[in-house]
């Protein structure tokens, strides 16, 4: 009878002990499930916030001015005369101010060129490229001077009837680092501001990373190109698959997003429009806004380069699934699903 009672009680034990570790461990899951819980709900409030915040400039906020489907702040495009010294074939015909603000491989390129197709647009490609020309905000203001006043003459340049005249600026050209200074110099001179951007940015990402490789492979003839004019070129470049590092790859996407909307903040109170390389690409109208933006006569314009990333990303990413794991469920996804 002891020995019964003796055993009956070291299983209620044993039984109470597992009952109690059940409990902490019920307790765990139920701690570790409301962490996670609350790391999506933060996801999905950051990603909403981004999206709110890209919507906001998008739409222009409040009392806008809306012109032939274009959102921009204000329809005054201001004229302007340069008396050029050096730029002797000028006709002195009057003349507006504009700048493509753009990040590197964001199809900012292909954009100027079909800029410059139009008769009457001289736009001077990617001027501050050159180290000494944004050295300080002094050369800065000194090379904007040079090429308003139609005096810093570029491969890019041409006409001598041209009536919208500007440049390619990237955001990390100087751009950002003087935005207060420079957003002063574009209100004195009338600068039209149009923001060329891309919402893909692993697009981007894949862009940046196959040019670097092709500055030290050289696969064209042993030439470095950024950009083609052949189907059979962006055929061969586009071969080379990117390895993308997936450990940084959310914190690498974000900020691109962020250096994007930061631009689009600092420079909010200028005349601009906003076009997406992605809606320019599906909608050619928009470059009819662009026209009208620059109050210029409407013209077919045409590009001779080639897109080189053609088709789904899971083509052009060396460790494409390992990308699509890290992605999915994130603020991000959407960039894995985008075709074009």
């Amino acid at each position: 009878m002891v020995t019964f009672v003796y055993l009956f009680y070291k299983n209620t034990i044993k039984l109470k002990r597992r009952r109690k570790s059940l409990r902490i461990l019920k307790l765990l899951v139920f701690v570790c499930a409301m962490v996670y819980g609350l790391y999506v709900y933060y996801k999905y409030l950051k990603h909403i916030q981004i999206e709110k915040k890209r919507e906001l400039f998008e739409i222009q906020v409040i009392k806008t001015t809306h012109h032939n489907n274009a959102v921009y702040q204000s329809p005054i495009a201001h004229l302007h005369s340069p008396k050029p010294e050096t730029f002797k074939k000028f006709t002195g015909n009057p003349v507006r101010f504009f700048v493509i603000v753009s990040m590197q491989r964001s199809g900012s390129g292909w954009f100027e060129t079909l800029l410059n197709s139009h008769m009457n647009i001289s736009s001077n490609g990617e001027i501050f490229g050159q180290k000494n020309r944004r050295q300080n905000l002094s050369s800065i203001i000194k090379t904007l001077d040079r090429v308003y006043n139609l005096e810093l003459i570029t491969s890019s340049s041409k006409n001598d009837c041209s009536t919208a005249i500007g440049f390619k600026w990237m955001l990390n050209q100087g751009l950002m680092e003087h935005y207060k200074e420079i957003l002063d110099y574009f209100a004195k001179r009338g600068v039209s501001v149009i923001f060329f951007l891309r919402r893909n940015m692993l697009r981007r990402l894949v862009s940046i990373l196959a040019n670097l490789y092709d500055k030290d492979a050289k696969v064209l003839n042993g030439i470095h190109v950024s950009h083609v004019h052949s189907h059979e070129e962006a055929l061969t470049l586009s071969r080379f698959k990117p390895m993308i590092n997936v450990t940084s790859l959310e914190l690498d996407l974000g900020k691109m997003e962020s250096m994007a909307m930061k631009a689009l903040g600092y420079f909010n109170s200028t005349r601009h429009i906003i076009v997406y390389y992605e809606d320019l690409i599906k909608n050619p109208y928009k470059l009819l806004q662009v026209e009208d933006f620059l109050k210029l006569p409407r013209m077919e314009l045409s590009s001779r380069q080639v897109k080189i990333h053609k088709g789904p990303l899971s083509e052009h990413i060396k460790n494409w699934e390992d990308v699509n794991k890290t992605l999915s469920g994130t603020m991000y996804e959407r960039f894995l699903k985008a075709d074009y």
